[in-house]
């Protein structure tokens, strides 16, 4: 495949239109998430209420998000542009020997390599540390739908949601803010999602059932109610 077809929108969505769901209901979220916390926000706050001091973003780009944070430690991580170390995610686990309070996923948003980002850094996450990933709740099937056909983009990250929210061992939300902020911890499960076992192949979940199920299958609360069930544990 040609770089030209991997990164013309217009070739994709046509093939989306093709050969994909035909199902192209939308949720209607707050536009642009108005008057609701961005991720800056509310990962600030919870390196100042955790004392976090150590952070790793994993996708940076133009560096939105990780010029805003103030903590003692920080790697961002993109092997085009951003953060402070030009190299993939699947490289810097390779190579990495340091601990973390507190990881941001926003590299690649399609599921195999969301969910190689998330057992990769549960691997170097501190014991009372937590992971956030963006873009957990897409509006509609184009903006969730691989390959990438749009430029405001979420991809499937809400399929690892769902998959996490079946294990317990780690206890699972989606803040209603900014796209989707997702949020797991190394904790019981307190609210594990029981899933037919015809649906166990989370990366072939369809849009449809998202969008009619998308509250219970990613555990949505509001940041108010996130802040009193996540950060007194």
């Amino acid at each position: 495949m040609t770089q030209y077809f991997k990164d013309n929108y217009n070739f994709w969505r046509l093939y989306h239109i093709v050969f994909g769901e035909k199902f192209y209901k939308k949720l209607y979220f707050l536009n642009s998430w108005d008057g609701l916390p961005r991720r800056w926000n509310i990962l600030q706050n919870i390196i100042n209420i955790k004392k976090y001091k150590s952070y790793l973003e994993i996708g940076c780009d133009e560096d939105a998000l990780f010029s805003k944070i103030n903590i003692e430690n920080k790697i961002g991580i993109d092997p085009v542009q951003g953060g402070n170390q030009r190299i993939t995610s699947d490289d810097f686990f390779k190579k990495n020997k340091k601990n973390f309070d507190i990881i941001f996923i926003d590299g690649l948003h399609e599921y195999d390599q969301v969910r190689k980002d998330i057992f990769n850094s549960l691997n170097f996450l501190k014991k009372d540390g937590m992971i956030l990933l963006h873009d957990c709740l897409p509006s509609d099937y184009f903006s969730q739908a691989v390959p990438r056909s749009r430029h405001l983009w979420c991809g499937d990250v809400w399929k690892n949601i769902v998959e996490i929210r079946t294990l317990p061992y780690l206890d699972t939300a989606v803040i209603y803010a900014d796209y989707g902020i997702g949020v797991i911890k190394k904790n019981k499960n307190k609210n594990i999602l029981n899933l037919d076992i015809k649906l166990k192949n989370f990366k072939k979940l369809k849009y449809k059932y998202y969008y009619y199920n998308y509250k219970k299958l990613l555990n949505v609360l509001c940041y108010e109610d996130f802040l009193k069930t996540y950060m007194s544990l």
